[in-house]
């Protein structure tokens, strides 16, 4: 039995066909809104990775790649690049000089806040086509959409 096919969960779970929609319909709006920035040549890894950064950088790999959920080694391989094009900096660590940390250049963060600058156009133009009861139905469920993204497992 697929996924889409197992019974809702006890206690008034979604049907199966609106867990489909619910699914399809984030997963489009998210490729959308990626493809909305034309810094194509970094990955959606790379920019997560970038983000995590500057929300608790400066930061050892070890420590991005538990945040981001991944091994250590796939870590390197994605800041590497980061690295290369003067968005991260390799830091020294202060508490093991063995170590270094990474932090987000000057260019990082001006990549940063145009790629969610680019990406909030597009959402602010598509709710402008939207009706008022329809964005204020958005805006109601902006709690529960939170409460899923922040669901561990």
């Amino acid at each position: 039995m697929t996924v889409e096919q197992r019974e809702p969960a006890a206690g008034g779970g979604l049907d199966p066909a609106e867990v489909v929609r619910l699914r399809l319909v984030i997963a489009r709006l998210h490729r959308q809104l990626a493809q909305a920035s034309d810094r194509q040549e970094f990955t959606f890894a790379q920019l997560s990775a970038l983000a995590r950064i500057e929300q608790h950088g400066p930061i050892r790999l070890g420590e991005l790649a538990a945040l981001e959920r991944v091994a250590a080694p796939s870590m390197t391989r994605t800041v590497g690049p980061l690295v290369a094009a003067r968005l991260v900096s390799r830091i020294p660590d202060p508490d093991d000089r063995r170590s270094a940390l990474v932090e987000l250049s000057p260019e990082g963060v001006e990549l940063l806040a145009d790629t969610r600058q680019r990406r909030s156009e597009v959402l602010t133009r598509r709710t402008d086509e939207l009706t008022a009861e329809e964005r204020e139905l958005l805006v109601a469920a902006l709690p529960v959409l939170e409460r899923l993204v922040a669901f561990e497992g």
